[in-house]
């Protein structure tokens, strides 16, 4: 799959919530900007600019009702109907998540990580991470040949970190309500077409 993935990592984090604060300024920024900077592109394009709510609601993944381990699409609609434009999903069940996603304290079996959904739709995936290297090899059952590389850091001392990551094309295409993602994508590629 090819897609424009927006990252962002931090470091000295209490948990993942402080990570939400962060996506939160972050995503209200987006928006302010392109009021600011975009106008005649908005209007033009006929975008509903969203107004991001100073706290964004949350509920964690035990308490949505779902009894799989990740969210269907029909559970994001419902969601998004539920808790309005913008509803953080806490605490994913650590199965779904990856190898180096922190576990939630006191239950291991969930996650210290979260979705943003925006308009029914997942939109951006992140958490705190791990950050102790005795926890990264019990993560991978002590199979860490593959990751030596990345784990050596580890080994030598990392703060409580998080990050998160946006996906443009689901961004622009929750913006313009546009029925599939590959209206908001530069070449996008099926199977019928693969280059440009």
């Amino acid at each position: 799959a090819e897609y424009v993935s927006l990252d962002a990592e931090l470091g000295f984090v209490r948990d993942h919530f402080d990570v939400m604060a962060v996506l939160r300024e972050v995503v209200a920024g987006m928006v302010e900007a392109m009021r600011e900077r975009s106008p005649a592109a908005v209007e033009l394009l006929e975008v509903q600019l969203p107004e991001v709510p100073a706290e964004i609601p949350w509920v964690h993944f035990s308490e949505t009702g779902v009894d799989d381990v990740d969210l269907a699409p029909a559970d994001e609609r419902r969601l998004g109907e539920q808790y309005g434009e913008f509803v953080f999903v806490t605490g994913y069940p650590i199965a779904k998540r990856p190898f180096y996603t922190h576990p939630e304290p006191g239950r291991p079996e969930y996650s210290n990580s979260f979705d943003l959904l925006f308009r029914g739709l997942e939109l951006v995936t992140g958490g705190q991470r791990l950050h102790r290297y005795q926890d990264y090899v019990a993560a991978l059952d002590g199979h860490t040949e593959s990751y030596e590389g990345y784990l050596e850091t580890f080994r030598h001392g990392m703060p409580p970190h998080g990050g998160f990551a946006i996906g443009l094309e689901r961004w622009l295409g929750r913006l313009l309500e546009v029925p599939n993602i590959r209206e908001t994508t530069l070449f996008p590629r099926d199977l019928n077409r693969l280059s440009p």
